[in-house]
């Protein structure tokens, strides 16, 4: 799997579509919702030949960094020990489960835990243009429905415990 992706997004780098800046070089960086949902369609395509996700690091920052995530299918549980998760909408629907209890839960990394569904959460439907901030430690889970797809921008934040 690891290898199709590469071959996918090998195809378009993002420093090579992004503008080319005149000048002293900007610290900034800006990726417009078009360019996002361009590379959102390279993701679409590892999902479908994959179990139904894709997510791409766009750049790391020190404390942070950016991704952008496709699903076609309801996530797993997730818990991040140090990192807080703040996902803008771009395309797409779908329901975010947050807080409750862990069904299932297993350790996948050190700080990361992953499990197949919580009980006594909180549902919020998600739409284009919604933002969510769920902290770290929180457990949290995209739940789709039929044909519903999401694309997301998610902002991995490192918080200080």
């Amino acid at each position: 799997m690891e290898r199709i992706a590469k071959e996918i997004l090998k195809d378009m780098n993002l420093d090579e579509v992004a503008p080319k800046p005149h000048g002293p070089k900007n610290p900034v960086d800006h990726w417009t919702p078009a360019l996002l949902l361009e590379r959102a369609a390279y993701l679409r395509k590892l999902a479908k030949h994959g179990d139904g996700s894709a997510s791409e690091t766009l750049k790391e920052y020190p404390q942070h960094f950016a991704m952008l995530s496709f699903r076609s299918r309801s996530g797993e549980v997730e818990v991040h020990e140090r990192f807080a998760d703040l996902f803008v909408v771009l395309s797409g629907a779908a329901t975010l489960v947050t807080g409750g209890t862990v069904t299932s839960a297993r350790i996948v990394a050190p700080g990361e835990m992953r499990g197949n569904s919580i009980a006594g959460g909180t549902h919020q439907n998600l739409r284009p243009g919604d933002v969510a901030h769920v902290p770290a430690g929180t457990p949290h889970q995209m739940l789709l429905k039929g044909d519903e797809t999401i694309t997301s921008l998610v902002m991995k934040v490192q918080e200080v415990t």
